[in-house]
């Protein structure tokens, strides 16, 4: 490391190690560990939802905050998947093998030791990776121009899209339909308005944190109503019995931990390969690699060791293309990515320059947050536990009304809301349809980005710019991988006995594919109508997009197989980057799923009337009485609570300008009574 690199790394140490910003990294931990407990939720919905609380801090202060809540949720998440038997995030999903077994057998305590102390060492592991990899990467940063960072992105997105498992032409079409959401609103470079349809709202494009929190959040509690029940019950053993036995286990197998963490660290740097995948190639290779496997599976501890080490360590390894050139190497990541250009900072060759403190401080947050986040998890695994267990019909209000509360910040504007509303409902269907969530928005924040670097190519060097050698290379390696594993699957389809007929098979999938391609040649059709600058990229990435749609479709009613659901969740549980499980609908969760995003949607309008504060109030009171059979003292009380929670918070404490409700406005003396 030169000298001035290793003054500003030590600088950015001191600055970490002030109160104020231990306090920060501390509060993300707490968060993170609390929402890693929660199946479904994750270090995605933690980042979005807490993104706007930044708003008002320096760069050094708010990444700590954020990294500390997105680097801990994957240490937090062996709670649910040890006592319960279920991921709190894909992650975990490896550690239930071996870890929910020895718990059964009174060694929850072992496993946990073992587990916290691993993701300890995983999530050092890729702290230590992204410090060495910054040196190694700065003189190379030197010799790349827009082509080879807009190659790189590509390469990137293709590598998104692909690593969807078997899903990789629905990968595709969702990728694309990220960007060209990307692209609605104003056009940078020529001002025209793109897909607003005269809607003032949409004139400064899609606000990332609704989006999120719509694709990520709401489709998992939509699930949780329907299943109706808490995630799990509290064993009656003592979780912290045989925590250092677990421990010492850590420090007995150190090979096999340092070998998994570096196969997290060094997989989480490939953009998109997620934690669904990481985690299991390294049980794999210790199933492989150790001897006497045959407790593999039925408890094991080496199997919660190896899961554990690499799925905190692939966070570093994600970190390094998302500072280094831009494109984020997870669905977290990609959030973050967001909160870079709020921050007024440009993910890229800028943060291994001229930011390069700030870059320094990332890494220290990452380091103290997991050394944070292993402490706060061997002390508090009681309480941890105590999470899960909550009744559904008292957490998920209580989660809803946080989620409403932080869509509106996203632009603070009711549209918020609805855009929360839509993109729930998507990813509802998405997910359970067999659609990957994570292509598309990692194609919405990456669109901008790849506009801006096509425009500046090719201004600057017209066409000139696609003879470079690294961006042949890249976009070489981006068509070879988007077109390997499409020939792979249409192998497979004709090899499959099941689809030598040749007889269509029409689906709800294939339906909601469908209207994919509708809304596709749509948007094409309004796209082609503006000049040659804007619509140059719109119109290319939507004709690729709608011909993946289509050969998805004629894929889905010829050659999909038409196995049973066992079958499908198999196959879908192995894609990477997805945390959805394809099991279609069922005619109780399309009714149970009316009702909850009904009621979304008659809180969005009681807002909109009453104003976000009484509107919450309502909506937990209704909401525990009718629907989660609370007695009314008990949701009245618990409405209060939450309702004052949001005030102090929101109000008093961030001082948010709420937008103007129905009441306030015809009735102006009580504006300052209805927010």
């Amino acid at each position: 490391m030169e000298a001035g690199a290793l003054e500003l790394a030590v600088n950015a140490l001191s600055v970490m190690l002030e109160p104020s910003r231990l306090i920060l990294l501390g509060a993300g931990v707490l968060v993170g560990l609390t929402i890693g407990v929660i199946p479904g939720l994750g270090g995605i919905v933690g980042i979005a939802l807490l993104i706007p609380f930044t708003f008002e801090m320096d760069a050094y202060s708010a990444f700590a905050f954020l990294i500390g809540i997105g680097a801990v949720t994957t240490t937090s998440d062996t709670v649910p998947a040890v006592l319960f038997g279920v991921p709190g995030t894909t992650g975990s999903a490896a550690t239930i093998l071996d870890g929910h077994p020895l718990a059964k057998t009174g060694h929850a305590g072992r496993a946990f030791g073992a587990a916290y102390s691993a993701s300890l060492l995983g999530g050092l592991a890729g702290a230590f990776l992204l410090a060495v990899s910054i040196p190694a990467l700065r003189p190379v940063i030197l010799y790349l121009g827009s082509p080879e960072l807009l190659a790189i992105c590509v390469f990137g997105l293709s590598m998104v899209a692909v690593l969807s498992g078997k899903a990789a032409l629905r990968g595709m079409v969702a990728a694309g339909i990220g960007l060209m959401i990307a692209m609605v609103g104003s056009d940078p470079q020529t001002g025209t308005m793109r897909w607003t349809f005269d809607t003032f709202y949409l004139w400064d494009g899609l606000p990332l944190v609704p989006v999120t929190l719509g694709l990520f959040a709401l489709p998992e509690l939509a699930d949780l109503a329907i299943g109706k029940k808490s995630i799990g019950r509290v064993h009656s053993v003592n979780t912290r019995s045989g925590q250092f036995q677990g421990i010492r286990n850590t420090l007995q197998y150190w090979w096999l931990v340092l070998r998994c963490s570096w196969i997290g660290a060094a997989l989480g740097a490939v953009p998109g390969m997620g934690s669904a995948v990481i985690d299991w190639l390294a049980y794999g290779h210790a199933l492989k690699t150790e001897k006497n496997t045959e407790k593999f599976g039925n408890g094991d501890i080496r199997g919660v060791i190896a899961s554990e080490s690499s799925n905190n360590a692939k966070e570093g390894g994600a970190l390094v293309p998302t500072l280094a050139f831009g494109v984020p190497g997870s669905a977290s990541m990609a959030i973050l990515l967001g909160a870079f250009t709020m921050h007024g900072l440009v993910p890229g060759p800028g943060m291994l320059t001229d930011n390069l403190d700030v870059t320094y401080s990332i890494v220290w947050s990452l380091a103290l947050a997991n050394v944070f986040g292993a402490g706060l998890c061997l002390l508090l695994s009681n309480q941890l536990a105590k999470v899960a267990s909550i009744r559904i019909s008292v957490l998920l209000p209580l989660v809803l009304g946080i989620i409403f509360f932080g869509a509106l910040q996203g632009s603070r504007q009711w549209g918020d809301l609805n855009v929360l509303f839509a993109f729930g409902l998507l990813g509802w269907i998405m997910k359970h349809l067999g659609w990957p969530r994570p292509p598309l928005i990692l194609g919405f924040v990456l669109g901008d980005i790849v506009e801006r670097y096509l425009f500046i190519s090719v201004n600057r060097y017209e066409w000139t710019w696609l003879s470079r050698p690294l961006v042949i290379l890249f976009f070489t390696l981006a068509i070879v991988g988007l077109i390997g594993p499409l020939l792979r699957n249409l192998k497979a389809s004709f090899k499959s006995d099941q689809t030598k007929s040749f007889l269509p098979k029409f689906s709800m999938s294939a339906f909601f594919t469908l209207i994919v391609i509708l809304f596709l040649t749509i948007y094409v059709l309004l796209a082609s109508q503006w000049n040659f600058e804007a619509r140059i990229v719109p119109l290319l990435v939507g004709c690729t997009a709608l011909m993946c749609a289509i050969l998805s479709l004629i894929n889905q009613v010829f050659f999909q197989q038409s196995g049973n659901k066992t079958s499908n969740i198999n196959e879908n549980t192995s894609q990477s980057n997805i945390d959805d499980v394809s099991v279609g609908f069922t005619k109780h969760m399309m009714v149970e799923g009316c009702i909850f995003f009904g009621n979304c949607g008659l809180f969005i309008l009681l807002a909109r009337v009453t104003g976000m504060l009484l509107a919450v109030f309502l909506f937990v009171l209704l909401y525990m009485c009718f629907w989660g059979k609370e007695g009314l003292s008990r949701a009245a009380l618990f409405s209060l609570g939450v309702t004052g929670f949001s005030w102090l918070l929101f109000d008093r404490v961030l001082s948010i300008p709420w937008p103007q409700n129905f009441l306030g406005s015809i009735v102006p003396v009580l504006g300052p009574f209805l927010k």
